[in-house]
């Protein structure tokens, strides 16, 4: 495994050397093999945004190198709340990227390799990116069956994926990004990877589940190393150009001006979630009262990431309708999420009168909501 702020052990890279201050755009004469120092899904898609925004990739293409801590990728038009477990994400520390290609949801960990393939529009090929991938893999494993999909996936055995596509095309410049599963957790992948909301209609794009297979399972010699190793030698072979690999350091400035306020915005509460297309859930939960068990509806609508319509019904003998009807009008407009709908249901709380089973059943209901966010 390369360490990442240390040269020591880079020679496992094919002698890996740093990119020289002068600037990235100077920097690239002709075919450039890149690897991020960093594990931070937002910093190295940002590295992404900056290269297909300020280069020029005629005659220049790039193959970027990234690896991520624990993290869940969706696409430009996913719902984050129906591609992923967010509760569970919340508990483990897991975070959220959206990346600003289409695409599926993904789950990374430092034995997941991505890999983006820069080129200008013209050049863009998707099918030749991951043929080449086949062919690195072939190279140090013959006995290998994997094969490319007309889904643009990589299938292990005819039925292990694993390798997903997404892109982005630009007016003169596009990438083309896949993962390589090495060593993946896959417990994590699988349970992060599903949704457990219920009632959730929407248009946004979703994603198709799939079996995968690491290929450490396969053979244990194909560590992460071995195959970054093996793919950035076929992709120099085939574009005649350097086969060394260039460490970068996705927050240096001076290599990529502008690049930290590029992370910073992938960050944002309103690029992740804010930019979920409109959608709505339709629900219902039981509630235990006095040995009995109650029935709650929800409805609600959510534009921009934001409560348009609020709808919550309750038997009115467990809770006035006066207090429902507080409720639903106070979190129109609010966000989406359970941090912004504890604070308004605190404050809330806080204008009903002095009653305990009253502010007990205020709480389990506030809790229930809170769960479908």
């Amino acid at each position: 495994m390369l360490i990442p702020f240390s040269m020591k052990n880079c020679f496992q890279l094919l002698c890996n050397r740093q990119v020289p201050t002068a600037g990235f755009k100077k920097t690239v004469k002709n075919g450039f093999i890149i690897h991020s120092i960093s594990n931070d899904v937002y910093q190295n898609l940002a590295v992404e945004d900056w290269i297909h925004d300020h280069m020029n990739l005629e005659d220049k293409p790039i193959l970027f190198f990234w690896r991520n801590s624990p993290s869940v990728v969706i696409g430009r038009h996913q719902n984050p709340w129906q591609e992923c477990n967010l509760n569970l994400m919340r508990e483990e520390g897991i975070k959220l990227a959206r990346r600003r290609s289409g695409g599926g949801a993904v789950y990374h960990d430092m034995g997941n390799i991505n890999l983006t393939f820069f080129t200008t529009k013209k050049k863009y090929d998707r099918m030749e990116n991951l043929k080449l991938i086949v062919r690195a893999l072939n190279a140090i494993h013959p006995q290998l069956d994997v094969q490319a999909t007309k889904r643009f996936d990589l299938l292990l055995d005819g039925q292990f994926k694993i390798s997903g596509t997404a892109s982005k095309i630009g007016r003169t410049t596009a990438y083309h990004h896949c993962t390589l599963l090495c060593s993946t957790d896959g417990t994590f992948l699988s349970s992060l990877l599903k949704s457990p909301y219920q009632g959730i209609r929407s248009n946004a794009t979703a994603s198709i589940p799939s079996l995968v297979k690491n290929l450490l399972e396969k053979d244990p010699t194909l560590t992460c190393e071995v195959l970054m190793n093996a793919v950035a030698t076929e992709y120099a072979a085939y574009h005649q150009t350097d086969n060394h690999i260039h460490l970068i350091n996705p927050t240096d400035e001076t290599l990529f001006p502008g690049i930290n306020s590029k992370a910073k915005e992938l960050q944002t509460w309103e690029w992740i979630y804010g930019k979920t297309p409109k959608f709505s859930i339709n629900t219902s939960f039981n509630v235990l009262y006095e040995q009995s068990h109650l029935n709650i509806k929800v409805f609600i609508d959510i534009k921009n990431g934001k409560i348009e319509i609020c709808n919550i019904e309750a038997p009115d003998h467990w809770l006035p309708l006066e207090i429902l009807d507080k409720l639903n009008s106070s979190l129109v407009g609010s966000k989406f999420c359970p941090t912004e709908t504890t604070m308004l249901t605190n404050i809330l709380l806080r204008t009903c009168p002095q009653d305990h089973k009253l502010h007990s059943k205020w709480n389990i209901l506030c809790e229930k909501i809170k769960g479908i966010m």
